[in-house]
């Protein structure tokens, strides 16, 4: 088996068929298989699952409900397949034709590649305007080391092994460690501009500030985690206390219309979300 295919999923019955179905029209010369690994689903994610062994002939379904989280469904997932190569999607997006092809092509020469995000076709327009990200996204230039994104991300399964795979104490932002992991350990990422992925982006002004918190959170965790062997400081009390006396002003002059108000909102909870990670998990931003 060259590589394996790895889908996490948690009540994922809305969207699991679109993605199923979309794995199963894909071409690949090589053998290849797509492991689902269920988080503890409570809803018809498993009947769906099974419903697909017929069209997707090298699939397997296994439990990964030991403990909440994308992590441990991903390292599950990776402990039985039997692909050479590892790429991961997720439950609830779609892959384009041609992915699993790129993918493969890319891992038979490279360690650790991601592919480019696509934002319109599952999306409302006010949705993708939002977050900024018309033009797709791919691996992205942070200030410590590139991200690459858990819904589109291939790598070795000896350099996922090596590192112990994702860390499962982290329940948001554990594709970024995962991926900072890996350069640390002398992986280069590269991006496959071949391997498209529309992205399914939150649908509500409350889902996409309480995804804003979360992140703002977990910020906090894995910077104290990273802090101490090489990333910048990154998080600043000036640029909370910032945040707090300008939005008023903000709101004021800046929001015209839903969008700028959302973008707003969300850019709060963020920053509320980082304080209080910062205050919760005791790391201390100066």
């Amino acid at each position: 088996m060259k590589l394996s295919v790895i889908l996490p999923c948690f009540n994922a019955e809305k969207t699991l068929a679109v993605q199923l179905e979309a794995l199963a029209q894909q071409e690949y010369s090589k053998a290849w298989e797509v492991v689902i690994a269920d988080n503890g689903s409570c809803d018809r994610t498993l009947a769906i699952a099974h419903e697909y062994l017929a069209k997707l002939p090298n699939l397997q379904i296994v439990d990964a409900s030991y403990k909440p989280g994308a992590a441990h469904a991903r390292n599950i997932g990776a402990l039985v397949a039997r692909g050479e190569y590892l790429a991961f999607c997720d439950a609830d997006d779609e892959v384009a034709p041609g992915w699993v092809a790129a993918m493969g092509e890319a891992l038979s020469k490279y360690d650790l590649v991601g592919g480019r995000d696509e934002h319109w076709k599952l999306n409302e327009p006010w949705i993708v305007q939002v977050f900024g990200c018309e033009e797709g996204s791919g691996i992205y230039n942070h200030p410590y080391l590139p991200m690459l994104s858990g819904n589109n991300l291939g790598v070795k399964r000896f350099l996922h092994e090596a590192i112990g795979g994702f860390d499962e104490t982290l329940l948001q932002l554990e594709d970024v460690d995962y991926c900072w992991r890996l350069q640390q350990a002398g992986a280069k990422p590269y991006e496959v501009t071949d391997a498209v992925v529309h992205f399914r982006l939150r649908t509500s002004t409350m889902s996409i500030c309480d995804r804003a918190w979360k992140m703002g959170c977990q910020e906090a965790v894995l910077y104290k985690k990273h802090r101490p062997i090489g990333m910048p400081q990154l998080i600043s009390w000036k640029t909370l206390l910032k945040t707090g006396v300008m939005l008023p002003l903000r709101l004021l002059l800046q929001v015209r219309n839903k969008v700028t108000l959302v973008q707003c909102l969300m850019e709060l909870a963020w920053r509320g979300g980082q304080l209080r990670g910062c205050i919760k998990y005791g790391y201390l931003p100066f």
